[in-house]
Order: structure tokens, then C-alpha cells, then sequence
């Protein structure tokens, strides 16, 4: 396995969010996986496999695996297409979120972000205690969306989850 720390969105070191991407040669345990990603205790490590031609790629945070990080992904492209087959100017990704493309034009990548449009959905039980406010709508995307009655009630939640 080769590793590397790669500072997404800058153009120096230590500078910009980083991310460890882990090139392997097989595929590993879950367990082991999750421990080399408590050990670099980044907030986010990418495991990226090539297999049967394609590259699967995963996050883990130090705690738990996620299902989709841009930055992690951004630097797992730049370390593919600087290191390892620099003729490339696109790769895709198969993740838990689906396929995520980024193309390289000079040294700027850019990366295709899955839209997950917001749809509305019944306020959980106790999320308006749990935020001391009142809700008047819900969404759901990735996360929960609420609508409160005004920027400032955001500005002064206190929440008790």
C-alpha cells in the first residue's frame, strides 16, 4: 500500500484541507481500513482499489465510514494523475454515492458533485426541544433542512441533541 497526504484547495504546503489516500494493492478489512484512519487522524482518509478496471474508492473518518467527501476524492485524483498514470486528464470513481468524475485541465480538477435535490418530510419527534425553536418545514436530503422563522432564531439556536 503507498500513502499520501495531499492538501486539497491550496497551492502550497500545510495550507488547505487535508486528506490521506491510501493506493492499494488488494482490498482490505472494514476493521483495518477504519483503524489506519483513526491513526493518521485526518478528518477524512480515502482507500482507493483498482479492480476489474475500475477505481473504488471509500472514505473513512477516524470514527466511521462515510459515503461521500469532495476533498478526499479531489486529492485521490490528483495523486492518480500525478503520480501514477500522469497522461490522464479524467478518471471516474466508484463509490458509495455513485460515480463521481473529475477531469484535470492544467492544474485545476474539477469534480462532478452528486445533486441530491431536498424533498419535503415530517418534522422528527422532539427535533423542535432538541433545537429550542420552531420548525416550519422540513426537508430531507443527505441531512435534515429546517426552515425557522428567521435568520437571527439560526443565529442564536442552542441546540440540545
Amino acid at each position: 500500500m503507498k500513502y499520501f497526504i495531499v492538501d486539497a484547495f491550496a497551492d502550497s504546503l500545510f495550507k488547505g484541507n487535508p486528506a490521506g489516500v491510501c493506493l492499494l494493492d488488494h482490498e482490505l478489512p472494514d476493521n483495518v481500513m477504519q483503524s489506519i484512519a483513526f491513526e493518521n487522524n485526518l478528518a477524512e482518509t480515502a482507500f482507493l482499489l483498482k479492480k476489474d478496471g475500475k477505481n473504488i474508492l471509500r472514505w473513512f473518518t477516524p470514527e466511521l465510514e462515510i459515503d461521500l467527501c469532495g476533498h478526499a476524492t479531489l486529492a485521490s485524483a490528483f495523486i492518480v494523475m500525478t503520480y501514477i498514470e500522469p497522461s490522464l486528464n479524467a478518471i471516474d470513481f466508484e463509490t458509495k454515492s455513485g460515480t463521481l468524475g473529475v477531469i484535470r485541465s492544467g492544474d485545476i480538477f474539477t469534480m462532478n458533485f452528486p445533486s441530491r435535490m431536498p424533498e419535503p418530510t415530517d418534522t422528527p419527534p422532539l427535533l423542535e426541544e432538541a433545537l429550542g425553536c420552531r420548525i416550519l418545514e422540513t426537508h430531507k436530503s443527505r441531512d435534515l433542512l429546517v426552515l425557522t422563522d428567521s435568520q437571527e432564531t439560526v443565529s442564536k439556536l442552542k441546540p440540545n441533541i
